[in-house]
């Protein structure tokens, strides 16, 4: 690394294995630096959708005086571009055809790579860091020198599905497992972290000996080169900053945490005070989802937002320190959801932004003092804006393809969440929990899909829920249930006759609570007839009476409470507030 110009070279050596039953004549590689230039079609998409990006435009007045958004790519010039240009490319020694792409290398290889068999691809290349525009580049606005995500020539993931060779334009990242062993040479001066254990630390220094002292050395050349095994891993990541601060935080269930920040002294305390609450989070997910496969993990202020990577993140680190722990939370919680068991994040997306929000607004709740009832209510009111917006797309809609940035991010965020959360609605909390963990157990390092996670719901439970994965991920159907009357009996017998309504398309089983004047309760549950299903009382104080199951084609359904209408306070569809229910002001009835 040439840290004057931010350019630099390489070479690779891939030992590469097909896994498949095809006969492999063409392989891609990813060069997502190439992004980062003006003409981009990542720079193309940030001139066309209506909601670009903040992070990636500079607002500028156009001649008529109006503020207009400008793409910062379209104005780099050619020292602060992105690039990555591959040379010298051969298989077992013999010249292969190397094609870029804008963001994308196609290779016909040199011979066909039978099924089960392996091969030896080489190649070199020269890189140029670009000035930050998102997660990766040099010179962010926290001042972080280098954040080297996504810099190297990364094979794309090919699997039953085929090749996943997309264009960097905007989104997610999907990666093979390899064991990765990288040379880092950089000037002396800088600090690194990142992906992987580092092999040399004694010859290297700089804080990273296991009892925090600095190795005193003799005088040292004017650069050196940083050694890193990352062992079953889809992705490697660096940063380097002349000016970081590296903590070392061990714990007793086996993960080495690591603590990189800028020596800014209005920032110590918010770190030291995460570090201890990192600790807390990580145990915590080991408990819920299983344990974290890695003896290390690293939280780097990398000066743009937030992002997960390969035993580690790159973060923003100059916030409040309430706001820096939240934001270890979520991306360390994509360890589990991304980097173990590592879903295609293009495809769905939402089973990793989605599942890992889930996971951190469980391990907030966790930390928090007050416990909420509902830790996801947050998600259920940003779905419920998108959804009678008008302007949602199904989630089965590749990322790059939504017409808005913000449908993306809350289909993505909140309403994969919600999938998770709503499942505590459908099947219980505890077999949501025994969910997830066999999930994790039986499908990491296999990059699972949606059917894997309903389908482990359903091994769990014994509940049918096809039908639920195809309403919430492959359509914009909505639910919205709705009591619709509350008349007396009309044989003189004191019974109260209720009739409920359907009218989204997407069915759901249903929990009613009848409140009665005398500060008496009572719940009422309805099974749904397509999911062969009986769910365990919530709530096992309240006295439950489970009814004759609701057939999703009858748009309404009757059912009698033994008591005068008289006796009744108020009836209320979803008392937890887990059912994604659009609209809820027709849920409850009240007696006037």
């Amino acid at each position: 690394m040439n840290v004057k110009n931010y350019q630099y070279k390489g070479n690779q050596e891939l030992v590469y294995t097909n896994n498949s039953p095809d006969t492999l004549r063409r392989v891609f590689y990813h060069l997502y630096n190439n992004a980062f230039q003006p003409g981009s079609e990542m720079d193309a998409r940030l001139q066309n959708i209506a909601d670009p990006d903040s992070r990636m435009v500079n607002k500028i007045k156009n001649a008529d005086g109006k503020e207009v958004k400008e793409s910062r790519i379209a104005s780099l010039k050619p020292n602060e571009i992105g690039y990555l240009k591959i040379s010298n490319f051969k298989q077992d020694g013999r010249s292969a055809v190397a094609k870029e792409v804008g963001t994308v290398l196609e290779v016909d290889l040199a011979q066909p790579l039978l099924p089960g068999k392996s091969t030896v691809f080489t190649l070199d290349f020269d890189g140029q860091v670009p000035v930050q525009i998102r997660r990766s580049g040099r010179n962010n606005k926290e001042g972080v020198e280098l954040s080297m995500a996504q810099w190297y020539p990364k094979m794309a993931e090919f699997d039953f599905e085929g090749w996943h060779a997309d264009p960097y334009i905007a989104r997610e990242f999907h990666g093979v497992w390899g064991n990765f062993d990288v040379n880092i040479t950089i000037d002396k001066e800088y600090t690194l972290g990142g992906s992987g254990y580092l092999q040399n630390k004694n010859e290297i220094g700089h804080g990273y000996e296991d009892t925090g002292v600095v190795v005193a050395l003799p005088k040292k050349p004017k650069t050196l080169t940083w050694h890193f095994i990352a062992p079953n891993v889809h992705d490697f990541t660096w940063a380097a900053d002349k000016n970081y601060i590296h903590d070392v935080v061990p714990t007793t269930f086996g993960t080495t945490l690591h603590f990189l920040y800028k020596n800014n002294p209005d920032l110590i305390e918010n770190w030291k005070y995460a570090e201890p609450k990192t600790v807390q989070l990580m145990q915590y997910y080991n408990t819920i989802i299983g344990k974290y496969p890695y003896d290390q993990y690293s939280v780097i202020q990398g000066g743009d937002g937030g992002m997960e990577y390969a035993m580690c993140t790159l973060i923003l680190g100059e916030g409040k320190k309430e706001g820096l722990v939240g934001l270890i939370a979520h991306e360390m919680g994509h360890s589990w959801f991304q980097h173990v068991l590592a879903s295609n994040e293009s495809k769905n997306f939402w089973m990793d932004e989605g599942f890992t929000s889930f996971l951190e607004d469980s391990g907030m709740n966790e930390l928090a003092v007050t416990k909420a009832d509902n830790p996801y209510e947050g998600a259920y009111k940003s779905y419920s804006m998108m959804a009678n917006s008008g302007k949602e797309q199904p989630m089965s809609t590749h990322a790059d393809r939504f017409d808005l940035n913000q449908i993306y991010s809350i289909s993505a965020y909140s309403k994969g969440e919600v999938f998770l959360s709503q499942l505590i609605y459908l099947i219980g909390k505890e077999n949501l929990m025994k969910t997830l963990k066999r999930y994790y157990s039986e499908f990491k390092f296999k990059h699972p899909t949606p059917n894997d996670i309903t389908r482990t719901a359903e091994r769990v439970s014994g509940a049918n829920l096809g039908w639920y994965l195809t309403d919430w991920t492959q359509t914009t159907n909505t639910i919205d249930y709705g009591v619709k009357s509350v008349e007396s009996a009309t044989d003189g017998v004191q019974k109260t006759g209720v009739t409920l309504e359907r009218i989204g398309r997407t069915p759901m089983p249903m929990d009613v609570l009848v409140e009665y004047t005398d500060g008496s309760q009572e719940s009422f549950y309805i099974p749904l007839r397509m999911m062969s299903y009986e769910k365990e009382n919530p709530t096992v104080a309240t006295k439950r009476t489970t009814l004759a199951d609701w057939a999703w084609a009858y748009p309404t359904y009757f059912f009698e409470i033994p008591k005068g209408k008289n006796l009744i306070k108020k009836i209320t569809l979803d008392p937890s507030g887990l059912m994604a229910d659009v609209k809820r002001d027709n849920n409850v009835f009240i007696t006037k």
